[in-house]
């Protein structure tokens, strides 16, 4: 059995389909990444699977348990950051967390002792400074130490970096990767495809409420990108297959294995060299673009 398993998972808004039938599966310990463009259905569906979403229709179900018959049980194991969450800004980022804590019914020594962890781990030094009058990515430090105040063994997270600097964006990307060698499962959706690419076990893509693709960047690449293979070589025999001059020597480039090495073996029987090889992979972007026209 699988840690999350989504079948058939379906929203509608009054006749708006904002999800359209959804199968997938997350295993304990992933990093499930969660792309489409704008109005793909992306927050619809990490929203379903944190129970604050009733699905019109198909099954949510983690660790066995119905996230419509079991959703308290399964919110107690959730942490949920969102893209846009208001912060209480006459708060501290200490009394705002106790605040959350006390929800959850963690003891006030668990608190104090988990906020301060949470806090460190983050570099999220604010003393008394109100969260707002922290800058955007303080308060989104602020708000991923909520969404971990009850220790949760799934993270889901809608726009994890959303509107931070590069180093912030960076640290965070970081700080994930540091959760998932404790175990957590990592559900999040991202406009930065690098991003998501350089750290997700796997990513959903998503358009118009469908699954358009899914797996490992390397399967998904096998599915709808490929390998690509340049030969720089330098030849002085004419040859009949498409190359592309660089300063003074020429390149080759093909998809087929049987071709790269048809198009190496040439150059070395005329008598060739072969100054470089290498293999070009199709990014996560690429395919985006591919995909969603």
């Amino acid at each position: 059995m699988k840690e999350i398993e989504v079948s058939g998972l379906y929203k509608e808004y009054g006749g708006f389909i904002a999800v359209g039938g959804l199968d997938f599966e997350i295993e304990k310990g992933e990093i499930f990444g969660i792309v489409g463009p704008n109005g793909a259905g992306k927050t619809t569906t990490l929203k379903m699977l944190s129970g604050l979403i009733i699905p019109t229709g198909g099954s949510i179900k983690i660790q066995g348990m119905d996230i419509k018959k079991d959703s308290q049980k399964i919110k107690q194991k959730l942490g949920f950051l969102p893209e846009e969450s208001p912060l209480y800004e006459g708060m501290t980022a200490n009394e705002y967390l106790k605040f959350f804590a006390e929800i959850y019914g963690i003891k006030n020594e668990t608190a104090s002792n988990r906020i301060r962890e949470i806090l460190d781990a983050l570099r999220l030094d604010a003393g008394d400074k109100k969260t707002g009058e922290m800058s955007k990515g303080m308060q989104r430090k602020v708000m991923i130490a909520r969404a971990l105040i009850n220790d949760p063994e799934y993270l889901i997270m809608d726009e994890m970096t959303s509107g931070l600097d590069p180093t912030t964006s960076k640290y965070l990307t970081d700080f994930v990767l540091s959760l998932k060698q404790k175990d957590k499962t990592i559900i999040f959706s991202a406009h930065n495809l690098y991003q998501v690419e350089s750290i997700c076990d796997r990513v959903l893509m998503m358009n118009k409420g469908k699954k358009v693709a899914i797996g490992t960047m390397q399967e998904i690449r096998k599915m709808c990108g490929g390998i690509e293979y340049e030969i720089e070589f330098n030849v002085k025999d004419h040859f009949d297959f498409d190359v592309v001059k660089n300063n003074g020597n020429f390149i080759a480039r093909t998809k087929n294995l049987d071709e790269f090495n048809s198009i190496t073996g040439w150059v070395a029987g005329h008598n060739g060299k072969i100054i470089n090889i290498k293999t070009l992979e199709t990014s996560l972007e690429e395919i985006f673009l591919k995909l969603m026209n």
